[in-house]
């Protein structure tokens, strides 16, 4: 809906007034349809109203006053007609102008705070990242982890790593583990707690106390055989891909890329095109769960795959990523999500019960052990750091495993 005159003196009368013009920019830039746009600024103008009649200063804005506005003023808002109250499309209006107000310096970004617990995860982070090399997601699950327990050790006080116990690191992992789901989520917090106090035996602490009490539960991965797609099952899914809805050969080529070469959902999302070589039928892989590099042979159907979206499907864009998104904010490139909703689809369409994406890197796997390549070449192609992590595809291997098998005791060997 359109603001009419009445409606529209809100907004260009309100402390939003100059960055009105930067709002519908920062909208045009991402390419949303015209009645969204229309709709964000009918959101935008009943904010300032509110804002205004509120008395809150423009300066002070951050995520909880557009919570207090959506939850709190939204359901028993008495502003004149016509006042915009779509929650979903405030709610995404208003994510909008945070991201305007911070990238103007009107206000803060809330992620850059200063108190010692923020400072001490801060170079705690740069040690990850520079020292040690770990992806953005691990990152951030660590520093998370070891947040909660710097919170509830210091608070707002300073860090001194000193005066945690042995006693206090065991009760804060129990009570972490608690939380966990599945048994083998509970080696995240020690893994976490492990590389903080590993980061300060580097800085010089006496925390080899703490590093001995964080031990890993007991999580037999080899117990289990890792899931894996049958033959009828790869068929069936292959031959889900062909049709005719939206984005069917973007997720075509992304199931392709999953099940032929074994990639997880993040390396197919940081896939750009630069790093397809279609002469020399190679590609690089570059946002690796290892941040190195690793150039792989391109197959004939994945490369096919690839071309056809990039030819067919793939909306004009001057962004250099292979799979882009086909609705605003466009321009931009995928997430791991949306990889692992593609992959979600595929399964549905073909009939089948799963929906981890996770599943066709299993199958992959799978598939070269049957076809005579040893546990070495399968660690290589799925780029695993330590050949024990490969090991659990031994047990898929049921024909290698027959020929050293003992006979069973009393029968005819």
């Amino acid at each position: 809906m359109k603001a009419d005159h009445h409606t529209s003196s809100w907004l260009f009368e309100s402390q939003l007034a100059p960055f009105v013009d930067a709002f519908m920019l920062h909208l045009f830039d991402c390419r949303y349809a015209s009645n969204t746009i229309n709709n964000y600024l009918a959101g935008l103008t009943h904010f300032a109203h509110w804002l205004t009649k509120s008395s809150i200063d423009v300066k002070t804005i951050d995520e909880g006053i557009i919570q207090h506005f959506l939850d709190d003023h939204l359901p028993s808002c008495c502003c004149e007609k016509p006042a915009f109250s779509d929650a979903k499309d405030l709610h995404a209006a208003l994510g909008h102008l945070l991201v305007l107000l911070r990238a103007s310096a009107i206000i803060a970004d809330p992620s850059i705070g200063q108190t010692p617990v923020d400072k001490e995860l801060r170079r705690f982070d740069d040690h990850m990242n520079h020292v040690r090399g770990l992806a953005a997601k691990t990152r951030k699950h660590y520093l998370s982890i070891v947040r909660c327990l710097l919170l509830a050790q210091f608070a707002d006080q300073a860090v001194m790593i000193a005066t945690i116990k042995p006693d206090q690191i065991r009760q804060f992992i129990a009570s972490q583990s608690a939380r966990c789901a599945v048994p083998s989520s509970i080696s995240a917090p020690v893994s976490a707690l492990r590389s903080y106090f590993r980061y300060r035996v580097t800085l010089g602490d006496s925390v080899h106390h703490l590093i001995g009490v964080t031990c890993f539960p007991a999580n037999w991965q080899q117990a289990s055989l890792p899931k894996t797609l049958t033959k009828s099952e790869v068929e069936r899914l292959l031959g889900a891909l062909v049709h005719d809805g939206p984005a069917a050969l973007r997720t075509a080529a992304i199931v392709h890329c999953a099940l032929d070469l074994g990639l997880r959902s993040s390396e197919v999302a940081y896939l750009g095109l630069d790093d397809i070589d279609w002469s020399a039928a190679t590609i690089t892989l570059r946002g690796t769960k290892g941040r190195r590099e690793a150039v792989m042979p391109l197959p004939a159907a994945t490369g096919q795959a690839i071309a056809d979206y990039l030819m067919y499907e793939r909306p004009p864009t001057s962004n250099r990523a292979v799979f882009v998104r086909n609705v605003a904010p466009r321009d931009q490139p995928v997430g791991p999500d949306l990889i692992r909703k593609s992959i979600r689809q595929a399964y549905a369409r073909a009939g089948l019960p799963y929906t981890r994406s996770h599943l066709l890197r299993h199958t992959m796997a799978s598939r070269l052990l049957e076809g005579g390549s040893s546990l070495k070449e399968v660690a290589d192609v799925l780029r695993h750091r330590s050949l024990n992590t490969t090991l659990v595809y031994a047990k898929l291997d049921s024909k290698n495993l027959a020929t050293v098998a003992l006979p069973w005791p009393g029968s005819v060997s």
